[in-house]
């Protein structure tokens, strides 16, 4: 166990729920019980992003 007696410099990181992830950019099911399977419920937004396969939007 470790004592942290500030928490002045400590970075937070943003996570989210894959299944709001997947809500929000409007992935396929498929793709999202991928991430599931992946990462579980939750993952950094970054993970997320860096990570996710969509279909290229073509004029």
């Amino acid at each position: 166990m470790q004592r942290i007696e500030s928490l002045e410099n400590v970075e937070t990181k943003r996570v989210w729920s894959v299944r709001d992830f997947a809500k929000r950019h409007q992935l396929t099911d498929i793709e999202e019980t991928r991430l599931l399977q992946l990462f579980g419920h939750f993952a950094t937004a970054s993970e997320l992003l860096h990570n996710v396969q969509r279909q290229p939007r073509w004029r």
